[in-house]
């Protein structure tokens, strides 16, 4: 083909699909290496936000959250790899299905395994790439070597290893200069001290405070994100600031006691505040147009609300997958838009791939490069299905989300209002029922018959293709990570 008919035809072909050049131009013009800040609640569900709709007019105010939607662009229909804690943060940081890797939805304490080192992080390819890293907050992959952060691509760590409400492992190594509160001593952390809700706050590889001072953990996360930041603003950086709230058990700084009259509500305002500190700083030092920022929850909530989804973390409905998300890029992504097209955390690595110039492994991932979402109001989901494997599964295509098991009675995901469907298997439009409650899967044998061989082919493939973890390495002689079974959960989260 000569040089001068190929132009031709490429422009014939831009006007008659103009949306076509639009895509090519935003993705092929963004700025190369840019800064990355991932913001990862924990337990904060699609209704605890103001720019998704209040669910209640006197719940929490987020209006950093909202300048950040005004600013950037908002995700309705972001969904997550799995309905709780370490499922969900595989998916984010490998761009894997948690079960590609053989992970636990949930790790412990007494858990002997965790993320595999040989995985590619976003942090081990950023790391690669030139950038400096960071993680700030809750890992919940591995609490000890090798699948600490700072074994995963982070060049420093700051915070609590897996969730609040779980306890400590006395095979962890204490700092130096240990922090020791409510009476506790050495000795009786190397005798085996645990209790449950009294948790380990780590520098490194290394406890420097126990039991965690929890209700300054998010003023401290934020302290120590921004001084990172600020640090490296003349690099290429990724900060992955993975809040410990708004997780039970629920705290809070003095500055957001009794503000709304529920601790929840009070938990929730302090991360809005955090959110609109990092901005804020990003803007100070003059790097914001070349930051991109991600917001998002690791599962639906467990106090809060998920409305006007069903359900709540833990479930496969909506409420406890589809995440309250924003992206924020000023001059990139266009400001005040909406997508409503499906994305999903596994989705992060890949396009991070793309706009970084970071390198993927040889090792299949699940994630598929979202950036024309991102840049282009009107650009179409990658993804032709989106399947979890998670509990009893589901799958979403365009507006359908279908679950290959018949809906139940009692339990977190029983209906509201009404009796359980008596078909085996649910169908809904989520365009015109986005409460998931009108089954049409009687309507719609073929679309039922088309998603579920798309379900059973996921699960084939993943099975025949799986990953193993690593075992963590526990030193000689350290007590068992043992916690009482009679023993109480303390509960900070009372509402009043």
């Amino acid at each position: 083909m000569s040089q001068r008919i190929l132009p031709l035809l490429l422009g014939l072909f831009g006007l008659a699909s103009g949306s076509f050049v639009s895509f090519v131009s935003a993705a092929d013009n963004a700025p190369k290496h840019p800064n990355v800040v991932i913001i990862f609640i924990d337990d904060m569900g699609y209704g605890d936000v103001e720019f998704n709709g209040p669910t209640d007019p006197k719940g929490p105010r987020t209006p950093n959250l909202n300048r950040m939607a005004s600013e950037g662009m908002r995700f309705t229909d972001f969904y997550v790899g799995c309905a709780v804690c370490s499922g969900s943060r595989t998916a984010l940081m490998t761009g894997c299905h948690y079960q590609r890797l053989s992970m636990q939805p949930v790790l412990f304490p007494n858990s002997g395994r965790g993320l595999n080192p040989d995985e590619l992080t976003i942090a081990d390819m950023l790391k690669a790439a030139g950038y400096r890293t960071a993680c700030v907050g809750k890992w919940h992959l591995g609490h000890l070597p090798p699948c600490l952060p700072t074994y995963q691509g982070f060049e420093s760590y700051y915070g609590i290893p897996y969730s609040n409400d779980m306890w400590i492992d006395p095979a962890n190594k204490l700092s130096a200069d240990l922090v020791l509160r409510e009476g506790v001593t050495r000795e009786q952390l190397a005798a085996g001290l645990t209790k449950r809700n009294d948790v380990p706050l780590m520098r490194n590889e290394e406890i420097i405070e126990y039991p965690c001072d929890q209700s300054t953990l998010t003023k401290r996360y934020t302290e120590e994100s921004i001084r990172f930041i600020k640090e490296n603003k003349g690099n290429p950086f990724f900060l992955y600031l993975p809040h410990t709230m708004v997780h039970l058990p629920l705290a809070v700084s003095k500055d957001f006691e009794n503000r709304t009259g529920r601790l929840i509500w009070d938990a929730i305002e302090e991360v809005d505040w955090s959110v609109g500190e990092i901005l804020k700083t990003l803007k100070a030092e003059g790097i914001a147009e070349q930051t991109l920022v991600i917001f998002t929850s690791d599962n639906g909530a467990a106090v809060g609300s998920s409305k006007p989804l069903r359900a709540k973390k833990a479930s496969v409905y909506d409420g406890g997958i589809r995440e309250p998300t924003l992206m924020w890029w000023p001059g990139q992504i266009p400001a005040g838009s909406t997508c409503r097209e499906v994305a999903a955390t596994i989705d992060v690595l890949p396009t991070l791939a793309k706009l970084c110039g970071g390198a993927l492994s040889d090792r299949k991932i699940d994630g598929l490069d979202i950036w024309p979402l991102m840049s282009t109001p009107g650009a179409k989901s990658p993804h032709e299905t989106y399947v979890l494997m998670h509990g009893p599964g589901t799958v979403r295509q365009g507006n359908w989300k279908f679950y290959p098991w018949k809906e139940r009675g009692d339990g977190r995901d029983a209906p509201v209002g009404r009796a359980p469907s008596p078909h085996q298997v649910q169908l809904y439009d989520l365009s015109a029922d986005i409460g998931e409650d009108k089954n049409l899967a009687e309507q719609h044998p073929d679309v039922c018959r088309q998603l579920q061989a798309a379900y059973d082919a996921h699960i084939a493939e993943i099975k025949a293709n799986q990953r193993n973890t690593t075992e963590l390495l526990r030193p000689a002689g350290a007590k068992p990570p043992q916690i009482k079974r009679n023993q109480k959960k303390k509960n900070g989260s009372k509402q009043k």
